[in-house]
This record gives structure tokens, C-alpha cells and sequence, in this order.
């Protein structure tokens, strides 16, 4: 089977210990997360995991409905590329020595639509928003002109294109649930 960049999109009660929860699912099955984002979501009470990892379809669907049956876990679906809109955000420090003696990164920055942060004697700090492999190939200018410092990048913020919905709607709504991974099986 081939593997691919899946990601999945969990809900799940705002609770301690949640996360440990989910990221032992993953573990068990030996499956490596290449990026976590958790944050709050826009219903109260509601918390949300973006993961994103290498895999098999069959893997994934595994461990997603694993982890949809947890009892605090209120919708977990996985998706492809072509099935959400992501973005990723990236520090980049750079020397500002060398940013002044070199034209061409000042020329890569704007070409990027990149945004300068800060700038002092020392560094200069670059932050471009994009999707993952813009914001790698980003650094990978910087590396080829020997001026980065430090690099960072978050990891995955999506959300799915398919549906219209709220996220209330789409977290209460029956017809929806019996659609979602955690009623598939």
C-alpha cells in the first residue's frame, strides 16, 4: 500500500489528559505524528487536534475510529491534501550581516511574501505563513545562501472543505455523525 500525508481533524471534551489520550493511540499502532497543533475551537468546552502523519489509508482509518470511540472524543475524521484548506506559519532567523552584504535574500524574502519581524545588528526574524512545502522551501533558500540562524515552523491548522456547517452543527447534527468515522464502523 502507499502512504500518504493524511490529516486528522479530533474534537474532544476540554479535559486534562486528553492529548496523552489521543497520542497514545498512535503510539500503540507505531505510528509517528509529523505535526500536533491543539488549541481551543470556536464552541466552548470544545477542544481541537490537527495532526498530520505519514500512512496507510487503512492504518489511519484504524486509529482514527480507535480514537473517536474514546468517550470524551466527540468527532474525529482523517483527510488528504485535496480534502481541507491548511497553512502552516514559520520563523526564520537569519544574520543580518549577512542579509546586508547579500541582495538576493532581501530579494528571496519578497519574493516569498514573507514578512520581517524584527531587525537589529545581530538578526533579522522572517515569518511566512504558507502551506508545508513553501514554508520548507523557504528555508531551504535561506540554507543555499548560508544566512539562517534558527528555523521553526508550526504545525498544520485546517479546516475541511466539504462542509457548509458550523462546527456546532456539524458536532450535534445526526445525519453528520452517521457520516463521520467514529458512526462508520
Amino acid at each position: 500500500m502507499e502512504k500518504k500525508l493524511y490529516t486528522i481533524i479530533i474534537y474532544t471534551e476540554n479535559i486534562a489528559g486528553m492529548l496523552n489520550q489521543v497520542t497514545a493511540e498512535f503510539t500503540r499502532r507505531m505510528m509517528n505524528i509529523d505535526t500536533i497543533t491543539a488549541s481551543s475551537s470556536s464552541v466552548e468546552g470544545v477542544h481541537r487536534y490537527t495532526i498530520s502523519l505519514w500512512g496507510e489509508e487503512d492504518s489511519v482509518h484504524k486509529v482514527t475510529k480507535r480514537i473517536a470511540k474514546k468517550v470524551d472524543v466527540l468527532k474525529a475524521d482523517y483527510y488528504v491534501d485535496n480534502e481541507i484548506f491548511f497553512q502552516e506559519v514559520a520563523l526564520y532567523k537569519l544574520s543580518t550581516p549577512r542579509l546586508l552584504e547579500n541582495n538576493e535574500i532581501s530579494r528571496i524574502i519578497r519574493h516569498n511574501n514573507a514578512r520581517v519581524m524584527e531587525v537589529n545588528a545581530n538578526y533579522t526574524v522572517v515569518e511566512m505563513t504558507g502551506q508545508t512545502d513553501t514554508v520548507v522551501n523557504l528555508y531551504n533558500e535561506f540554507v543555499a545562501q548560508d544566512c539562517i540562524l534558527q528555523f521553526v515552523k508550526s504545525g498544520r491548522v485546517a479546516v475541511p472543505r466539504a462542509s457548509q456547517a458550523s462546527l456546532g452543527d456539524l458536532l450535534f447534527d445526526e445525519d453528520y455523525k452517521r457520516k463521520s468515522v467514529k458512526d462508520n464502523d
